[in-house]
């Protein structure tokens, strides 16, 4: 299924009225990839004065900055996007992912409705045929409860001790209502792909999904500075039949997508502007399948300053800063095909998320040994950056 990105169907409602910064391979005598400005409808090379975002995001007050930073004209917004695609045209410029050496952590289980489906999950050992009836079970038994439950609170420490009595106590629950968060390394620095590009499911799972998710951008000091979109690409069969098997879950070849662009914090856009947001979902497959969801981040359980603090503090630091996935409400149930056998992807399907201040990232499901390989790693960038002069 072939889609074009346009400013239309990706800037965020209000276009370029916020402070949008992103990262384009740009062509040149030595072509590399740019921190980029959108002002208007044109987009401008930023390296000459911070050669990555990471270094751009550790400077006080980026947008005020940003406001007297000129750059090199690359060119429109739209001709830019006209060629972000799976196999773009390296004589032209397009969008990567907005981040470069930014750590990519994320945070698990922040929602009610994704602990009880990841608690599902374990008890079918990941098949997506016994979640059906499993999910019966664990709903008569937990309810709707856990939404109105503060984690670490006494109420839920009395709710654990019910849940053990009645067996149902879940590692999955530790982390969704316990004192500590589940915060995880998503994907490698430089590994994720961004709007426009293929995703990758493991080519030997059968139940999976995708999560839709606000990405919270902060520097070395744990500032939060900004915010994008993500795709927390999840096999949930692998997961199911063993929480050890996370990484494989969730860190293969294009499994991480983050984009289009960061819209840094300002008189526009703020925290509580992704505390209270919506992130649509929709799903579109060749096989005419379509499914819509939506996840609200109002109805997180973890604030999304407590996730950032439990990421960065005096037990672990971030040079190059990190971008932090806040987890998702959504948890796909609608069946595909047979009854009770949940949903799944298919190769081919274009995956939507869309929140109005952040834009639409858009991706096309493929098999992660058939997506792009990812070959352009921290090695590449500094050398990629020196024969530049921009070290």
């Amino acid at each position: 299924m072939k889609f074009t990105l346009t400013s239309t169907n990706s800037l965020p409602l209000d276009g370029t009225e916020g402070c949008l910064i992103g990262r384009a391979w740009v062509p040149n005598k030595i072509s590399g990839p740019s921190p980029v400005l959108l002002k208007g409808d044109q987009v401008f090379d930023i390296s000459s004065e911070f050669s990555t975002v990471s270094e751009l995001l550790e400077i006080d007050q980026p947008t005020q900055i940003l406001s007297k930073v000129e750059g090199q004209l690359v060119g429109s917004i739209d001709e830019i996007f006209a060629n972000t695609r799976a196999e773009p045209d390296q004589s032209k410029a397009y969008f990567l992912a907005p981040i470069d050496l930014q750590v990519i952590k994320a945070a698990g289980v922040t929602f009610a409705a994704s602990m009880l489906e990841r608690v599902i999950e374990e008890q079918a050992a990941g098949d997506a045929q016994k979640a059906q009836n499993i999910r019966a079970v664990v709903q008569s038994v937990i309810g709707d409860s856990l939404k109105t439950i503060q984690p670490g609170s006494e109420k839920a420490l009395e709710l654990k001790k019910y849940l053990i009595e009645q067996n149902m106590w879940s590692q999955y629950l530790e982390v969704g209502i316990g004192i500590d968060a589940e915060i995880f390394t998503k994907a490698p620095v430089l590994a994720a792909v961004g709007s426009g590009q293929n995703i990758g499911i493991h080519p030997k799972s059968e139940w999976n999904n995708p999560e839709p998710e606000v990405v919270l951008v902060a520097n070395s000091r744990g500032k939060i500075l900004g915010a994008t979109l993500g795709n927390d690409v999840n096999l949930r069969d692998f997961e199911g039949r063993s929480a050890l098997l996370l990484s494989k879950a969730k860190d293969n070849n294009a499994s991480c997508a983050i984009g289009p662009f960061i819209r840094l914090f300002d008189e526009t856009f703020n925290l509580d502007d992704v505390r209270s947001c919506d992130v649509e979902l929709e799903i579109k497959g060749t096989d005419s399948f379509i499914l819509n969801g939506l996840s609200s981040m109002s109805q997180i359980s973890r604030d999304p300053e407590d996730l950032i603090q439990q990421t960065l503090n005096e037990n672990h630091q971030y040079p190059d800063g990190f971008v932090l996935f806040l987890g998702t409400l959504f948890a796909p149930t609608k069946d595909r095909e047979k009854s009770g056998a949940g949903f799944t992807h298919k190769i081919g399907d274009v995956v939507r998320i869309h929140t109005p201040k952040l834009g639409t990232l858009y991706n096309t499901v493929t098999t992660s040994d058939k997506a792009n390989p990812w070959n352009f790693g921290i090695n590449s960038l500094i050398r990629n950056l020196k024969q530049r002069e921009l070290l």
